[in-house]
C-alpha cells in the first residue's frame, strides 16, 4: 500500500489549483526577493513538505485498513462461508494476496478486497488468477456479483479487472475534505456472474 505515496504525489501535483499555487509562489518571491535562489528553494521546500504531508494522510489511511481488517485476517475473513483470504507463495514468501467478503451494499454480492502483487511479481498473471479464484469462490457459493473499488493511482489494476471481465460503474470523488481537495476518485467496478452457474 505504502507504494502509492509517489503516485498520489504525482496526481495531487497535477491538480491546477497545486500548479496555480506554485507558480504564484513563485512569481511572487521572484518578484520582491530578485533572486532566482530564493523561489526556487521555497518550491523546493513546498514540495518536500507535501511529499511529507501525503506520506502522512497515506500512512494514516493504511493504519485504518489495518484496524479495519488486516489485523486480523482469521476473524474478518475465515471464520464465516460467505468470506475468504488467499495467498500466493513462493519459495515460502507471500508474493500476493486477494480476500472476498460480503457486500454491505447488496444482497448477493461479495466484496473483492485487498488485492495486493508483489511489484516484482507484477506481469505474470498472478493478480488475474487471483481475480479468476475470488470469480469461482463466488460461482460455488451461488453469489449474483462481485464488487470492488480501485483508486485513481491504480491504471494498471483498473486495466486488469477490466480484462477479467470486470465493468466499471461508478466513479466518485473520495468524500473527504483531502479527496475533495486532491480530486481523488475511487471507480467501482462489477463482475455479474450468469444464472445457473
Amino acid at each position: 500500500m505504502s507504494e502509492y505515496v509517489p503516485a498520489v504525489c504525482t496526481h495531487v501535483l497535477k491538480q491546477p489549483w497545486v500548479l496555480l499555487l506554485l507558480m504564484c509562489t513563485f512569481c511572487l518571491l521572484l518578484l520582491t526577493s530578485k533572486s532566482l535562489l530564493l523561489p526556487v528553494l521555497a518550491i523546493t521546500l513546498l514540495l518536500a513538505a507535501g511529499r511529507q504531508l501525503i506520506g502522512y494522510f497515506w500512512s494514516l489511511y493504511i493504519e485504518r485498513c489495518l484496524m479495519e481488517d488486516l489485523l486480523n485476517i482469521q476473524k474478518t475473513y475465515m471464520e464465516s462461508e460467505s468470506s475468504c483470504f488467499w495467498v500466493a507463495e513462493v519459495e515460502d514468501s507471500i508474493i500476493g494476496t486477494v480476500a472476498v467478503k460480503l457486500s454491505e451494499e447488496k444482497s448477493g454480492e461479495l466484496w473483492l478486497k485487498r488485492m495486493s502483487v508483489r511489484k516484482d511479481y507484477r506481469g505474470l498473471g498472478i493478480a488475474k488468477a487471483l481475480t479468476r479464484t475470488v470469480i469461482n469462490f463466488a460461482r460455488q457459493h451461488s453469489y449474483k456479483s462481485i464488487v470492488l473499488n480501485t483508486l485513481v493511482v491504480q491504471p494498471e489494476a483498473q486495466k486488469m479487472y477490466e480484462n477479467v471481465g470486470f465493468i466499471k460503474y461508478l466513479d466518485f470523488i473520495l468524500p473527504t475534505f483531502y479527496g475533495q481537495l486532491a480530486n481523488f476518485s475511487i471507480s467501482k467496478y462489477r463482475y455479474d456472474l450468469p444464472s445457473g452457474t
